[in-house]
């Protein structure tokens, strides 16, 4: 039933992808997904855990909107730093700690904060993302992991397990 099940979800879902978000075309597609899945899922090794689909809906509707904002944010910051060069720039290197165990995870919070302006992924190792930041605030590991990445974090700890 699982392999049946992941099996229609990856159908319509790629259905859905390739043809549109019209009525019409989401009932063909959820009839021709049950149809090949009823044929296919007998012959595949494939199936996956059915909380994905919660995840994903997490990522797309809490993560994406947080990062867009915070990415907004970063953005406003540095262009005000490039038109007031007065502004005191204190660069550097910092060692930001992620509870989060998976690589994915942790290469999803990597890149988040690298395509923040301000902040750019230099190394991850275990426990740690080594970053360069434009404006290093704080003198502690906790001071720098809440201002870089606390509330990516906090989203992707939820998502990646």
């Amino acid at each position: 039933m699982k392999k049946f099940l992941s099996s229609f979800v990856t159908f319509w879902v790629i259905w859905t992808a390739l043809s549109g978000f019209e009525t019409q075309e989401m009932i063909v597609g959820a009839i021709a997904s049950l149809v090949l899945a009823f044929v296919v899922s007998q012959y595949l090794n494939f199936s996956f855990n059915l909380s994905i689909i919660y995840r994903v809906f997490v990522f797309i509707f809490v993560y994406i909107p947080v990062f867009l904002y915070k990415m907004l944010l970063s953005n406003l910051d540095v262009a005000r730093r490039v038109l007031s060069p007065k502004i005191p720039l204190n660069p550097g290197f910092v060692k930001i700690k992620t509870d989060i165990k998976s690589k994915t995870g942790k290469l999803t919070l990597a890149n988040s904060i690298t395509l923040t302006p301000g902040t750019m992924s230099v190394d991850v190792d275990d426990q740690y993302i080594y970053v360069h930041w434009i404006d290093v605030k704080g003198e502690r590991i906790e001071d720098y992991s809440k201002e870089v990445s606390g509330s990516f974090e906090k989203i992707l700890g939820g998502i990646f397990k």
